[in-house]
Parts: structure tokens; C-alpha cells; sequence
């Protein structure tokens, strides 16, 4: 017994010194990634680097040129590992797109991996976004929309459910509700008519190729499958705002806001 205790003490001491090390934290920085933040003086080395010998044609900050693509875009620079995947095309080139090929060492290389590497990075990094000035349009003609093409008028009002709406919300704020409304209190009623005539009407639960779902005003549950026989009238409150994002225009959209924010 004492063997076997002694035994089973060595075993557990063994398993607990082979267990795998937990998980390292995420780097400390950019959260937005999950990929390591490059070290900033291989960065600044690879931004040089691809400013002499790349930004000619994709831009001095990688985002584009007259003739070069975007690579804080590009799926093969998101994909690529220390210059894994653009180390190839930058020693090889793409002469059928223009590219010549760079005889660079593979240190460079990997500086410019770095460089791209940290400006993918500050691209996703919503926390750096500086949101700019976004009231720029007109606010005469967006009353004139809002009264007119638009016909926000036939279901808003400026002295009715948008009275003082500016200063509920910020432009930013305001800008994104009128665009992408989204409101608990404005879900899609529908009324389900079966083969036999007999109706069921209540909130929209739920709506596939297959079913239908409702929750009635006393709280009941309903589901149906869907056949040709079933009849279903969907009523969405939102429709018209869904239906104008394929309508606006820039300025359509700017003009609007800036009638908006005067809603005080």
C-alpha cells in the first residue's frame, strides 16, 4: 500500500509537470487583433523600406496608388507571417500586373511585413477612430426631402414623435437611428390565414423558408409550417427606412441629418 501511495504521488507530480502552460494573455495595445503588435523599430525600418521601394505604386502609407492595389487589404499581406506570403511576390514581382521583382534581404522583407502588419492593425482599431464633423449637408433641402421624395412626413413628424429628438441624441448617434433604425417597440406584426380560413395575428417571432412564428397579445405562442396553402401578410414598421438605403444618396443623407439636428 505504501509503494502504491508513493507511486501514485509520483504520477500526479509527473501529470502536473507536464500539464500545458495556460494560454498567454492577448498583446497588450491593440485588442482588435489577435496576432501580435510588431515591434515599432521594425516598423519604422519597414516603412522606409516600402516607401523607397513600394510607394510608388501603392502609396506611401499602403493604401493604394495609381497602379498598386491596397495592401492593408490585401488577403495575401492579412495572411502573410514575417514576409511568408509577400516575401515571394516582392522577390519574384508580377511582372503581367507591372511589379518588378525587389532583390531585398529577407530582413527587410520582414520589416516590411511588420509595417503593413501595423497598419492593417491601426485600420480595425475602432478605438483610434477619430469620428469627424458628419453634419456637412444642406438643412433646407433636407426639410425638402424629408416633405417631399423621401415622404418622411407620412409617418414622422418635427413637432410629433421627432420633437426635440436633437437633443436626445448626438449627430453620430442621431445619423445611425435614421439610417439603421432598430427599436424593440417597432417589431413586424404578421397574420397567418390557414387553408381553413382561420386567422392568427400577433407579433413576428420567427420566419424561414420552412416556418412561421407569432406571439399573440395574450402572450401565446404559434407556429406554423409553411405550405402553399398558407397565407402570411407581413407588416414591418421599418419597411420604408429599409427601402430608402437603396434610394439615398450622399447628399441626400447629409441633408437630412442636418435638418435633423435642428429638431430641438
Amino acid at each position: 500500500m505504501k509503494t502504491l501511495a508513493v507511486f501514485s504521488l509520483f504520477a500526479a507530480a509527473s501529470l502536473t509537470a507536464q500539464a500545458p502552460a495556460p494560454p498567454t494573455a492577448p498583446p497588450r495595445g491593440n485588442m482588435l487583433i489577435g496576432r501580435a503588435v510588431p515591434d515599432p523599430a521594425a516598423v519604422e525600418r519597414g516603412q522606409k523600406t516600402f516607401s523607397a521601394n513600394c510607394g510608388f505604386c501603392h502609396g506611401s502609407n499602403a493604401q493604394g496608388g495609381d497602379t498598386g492595389p491596397d495592401l492593408v487589404r490585401s488577403p495575401l499581406a492579412l495572411d502573410d507571417e514575417r514576409g511568408d506570403k509577400i516575401g515571394p511576390v516582392i522577390l519574384q514581382g508580377r511582372t503581367n500586373k507591372g511589379m518588378p521583382a525587389f532583390h531585398l534581404p529577407a530582413e527587410q522583407i520582414q520589416d516590411i511585413a511588420a509595417f503593413l502588419r501595423s497598419r492593417q492593425q491601426a485600420a480595425i482599431d475602432r478605438n483610434a477612430y477619430t469620428i469627424l464633423n458628419v453634419v456637412t449637408g444642406d438643412r433646407q433641402k433636407g426639410r425638402e426631402y424629408f416633405n417631399g421624395a423621401g415622404r418622411c412626413n407620412t409617418c414622422h413628424s418635427p413637432t410629433g414623435d421627432l420633437a426635440g429628438i436633437a437633443r436626445k441624441y448626438d449627430a453620430v448617434t442621431l445619423q445611425s437611428r435614421f439610417l439603421y433604425p432598430r427599436s424593440p417597440q417597432l417589431r413586424s406584426k404578421v397574420t397567418v390565414t390557414l387553408a381553413s380560413g382561420q386567422t392568427f395575428a400577433g407579433t413576428l417571432e420567427y420566419l424561414d423558408d420552412f416556418n412561421v412564428a407569432l406571439r399573440d397579445t395574450a402572450g401565446e405562442y404559434s407556429s406554423f409550417t409553411r405550405d402553399p396553402r398558407l397565407k402570411i401578410d407581413v407588416r414591418d414598421p421599418l419597411a420604408a427606412h429599409a427601402e430608402l438605403l437603396g434610394k439615398y444618396t450622399d447628399s441626400d443623407m447629409h441633408n437630412v441629418l442636418a435638418y435633423l439636428v435642428t429638431l430641438k
